[in-house]
């Protein structure tokens, strides 16, 4: 049974927000020069990517940081939530990592890759595979491919589908695996600049967004925070020292 916030115009005490390993470091930065411009925020880690929007739809926090907007999409339509999108944060590259091999051509027949394994990031493994020229996906299956759609894959690759969070630690295990290097840098597996192919930023839609439930547009706690991560040199610097080159501002600078 679900619970809801007593009074949705009741934006009073600390701004509650949540998110994962991968967005946290920065956002403890935002955190701390919050704190200073009188504006106290709680920020809570999550080790999966259910529990975020289980909590903001509970209203057990105000917003959360961790997702893009197809993977909200699904979540809205898979858990029956009503979260939007606030407002952009970053974009993060994503690659193809193996420590078994230093080039894509060194791929065996019959080899293994690791991909995501929830629709969204799992069709954007997908999609970075035929960038590869690795496989072919059917025409026009774009954002929501799955294995299902592959037409074409002539060196007869096993595909395995892995949890997201858990694909830095199949490398061992696989020829080749889709990489987040954030948790790449997080599980110290290998060294996230040591990409064999990028997906290049060319999908705005991978844009990590603050998400929020709808009705709360007008909290001005969460027009502060956005705009203190967004626009705090600070909070660029710890941007920039946790990502290093792998990440792009999702908003207009």
């Amino acid at each position: 049974m679900l619970c809801t916030v007593a009074n949705a115009t009741d934006y009073s005490g600390p701004l509650k927000v949540g998110t994962t390993a991968a967005f946290a470091p920065p956002l403890e930065t935002a955190v701390a020069e919050a704190k200073k411009q009188g504006l106290i925020v709680e920020l809570t880690e999550f080790n999966d990517w259910t529990a975020p929007n289980v909590s903001v739809e509970n209203g057990d926090i105000d917003v959360n940081l961790f997702q893009h907007k197809p993977f909200l999409e699904n979540a809205n339509q898979s858990g029956g939530f009503h979260l939007i999108a606030y407002a952009p944060a970053i974009i993060n590259n994503i690659g193809l990592y193996s420590k078994k091999h230093s080039a894509i051509d060194q791929i065996p027949v019959g080899g293994t890759i690791a991909i995501a394994n929830d629709p969204i990031n799992g069709a954007r493994g997908l999609l970075l595979l035929e960038k590869a020229g690795l496989i072919t996906l059917k025409p026009g299956s774009g954002l929501k491919s799955t294995v299902d759609d592959i037409v074409s894959n002539p060196r007869h690759l096993k595909i395995l589908e892995v949890e997201a969070v858990q694909l830095s630690r199949s490398l061992d295990e696989v020829d080749l695996a889709q990489g987040y290097p954030h948790y790449l840098r997080l599980s110290k597996t290998i060294d996230p600049d040591k990409v064999l192919l990028f997906d290049g930023l060319e999908h705005p839609e991978y844009v990590i967004q603050f998400v929020i439930r709808e009705g709360h547009q007008d909290d001005p706690r969460l027009a502060k925070f956005v705009n203190i991560y967004q626009h705090s040199p600070v909070v660029r610097t710890s941007l920039d020292k946790f990502y290093g080159k792998l990440y792009e501002p999702g908003w207009s600078q």
